[in-house]
C-alpha cells in the first residue's frame, strides 16, 4: 500500500501536535509547518516526537504569504512526490469587541486563519486532481457556526473556512478528492487551562457533556475524514463540541 504524505499547518500547536501524531501513528509520512520565527522551537518539538518513535518533518513557512507558499510547496511536492492529505490547522486569535477592533487585528486573523487555507491548498490542488486522490480537512471552530462576542474576525474567518470547504468539495468530488471541515468547541489545552477557574467552570457548565474536548478527540475526527475508505464523505462539517452547538 502506498504511504500517504500528510501536510499539517500549525502542526506544532497542541491540536496540531495531536493530529500529526495520529497521522504518523497511522503510518503516514507527516510534515508539519511552523512559522519561520518558530523554527528553533519546532526543531525541539521534532526531537520530542522522534523520542516517541514518530518521525515528523518540519517546513518553516509563512502560510499567510501566497508567494512563499507557492514557492515552498512546489519544492515540497517535488521532494516528496505527492501530498495526499492537507490539514489546514494554522490559526491565531486577536480578540476584541468590534467597536475597539483595529484593522491589524482583523487582517492578521483573516490572513492566517482564512487566506492561508487558499495559500496552502491552491499549490497542491492540481496534483491531487491529477492523482485521483486527496483529502483536505479544514480546522474551523464552533464559533464559525454560532459567532462569539469579541471574535468578529475569528468567527468570520472560521465561517469562511467551511464556505471554502463546501465549494471546493464540489470541484474535487468527481476526481477522488474530498474536502471537509472539523469544527471543535472548547478544547482542553494549556491556553484553556489558564482561563480563570470561575470562567472555565462557567464555560464547562454550558457544554451538555460537561467537559471540554481532548486534543486527541479532534485528531480522531480528522483521522476519520482522511481514511481511504471514507471517500463518499465530502463537503461536511463535523462538530466536535460536546453538544455545545447542534445544527
Amino acid at each position: 500500500m502506498t504511504t500517504r504524505v500528510a501536510l499539517i499547518t500549525g502542526g506544532i500547536g497542541e491540536i496540531g501536535t495531536a493530529i500529526c501524531r495520529r497521522m504518523a501513528n497511522d503510518g503516514m509520512r507527516v510534515i508539519s509547518t511552523c512559522h519561520p520565527a518558530e523554527s528553533e522551537a519546532a526543531a525541539q518539538w521534532r526531537e520530542d516526537q522522534a523520542a516517541d518513535g514518530l518521525h515528523i518533518d518540519i517546513l518553516a513557512i509563512d502560510v499567510s504569504s501566497y508567494e512563499e507558499c507557492e514557492e515552498k510547496l512546489a519544492k515540497l511536492l517535488s521532494d516528496y512526490g505527492s501530498v495526499d492529505v492537507i490539514v489546514n490547522c494554522a490559526g491565531i486569535t486577536r480578540d476584541s469587541s468590534f467597536k475597539k477592533m483595529q484593522k491589524e487585528q482583523w487582517y492578521d486573523v483573516i490572513n492566517v486563519n482564512l487566506n492561508s487555507v487558499f495559500n496552502v491548498t491552491r499549490p497542491l490542488w492540481n496534483a491531487m486532481l491529477e492523482k485521483g486522490f486527496g483529502r483536505v480537512v479544514n480546522i474551523s471552530s464552533v464559533n464559525g457556526q454560532r459567532g462569539q462576542f469579541g471574535q468578529a474576525n475569528y468567527s468570520a474567518a472560521k465561517a469562511g473556512m467551511h464556505g471554502f470547504t463546501m465549494a471546493l468539495a464540489q470541484e474535487g468530488a468527481s476526481r477522488g478528492v474530498t474536502v471537509n471541515t472539523v469544527s471543535p468547541g472548547y478544547v482542553s489545552t494549556v491556553m484553556t487551562e489558564a482561563i480563570r477557574e470561575d470562567v472555565r467552570t462557567a464555560i464547562v457548565s454550558g457544554i451538555p457533556m460537561g467537559r471540554m474536548a481532548t486534543v486527541d478527540e479532534v485528531a480522531s475526527a480528522v483521522h476519520f475524514l482522511v481514511a481511504d475508505d471514507h471517500e463518499y464523505i465530502t463537503g461536511a462539517n463535523l462538530p466536535v463540541n460536546g453538544g455545545l452547538f447542534i445544527s
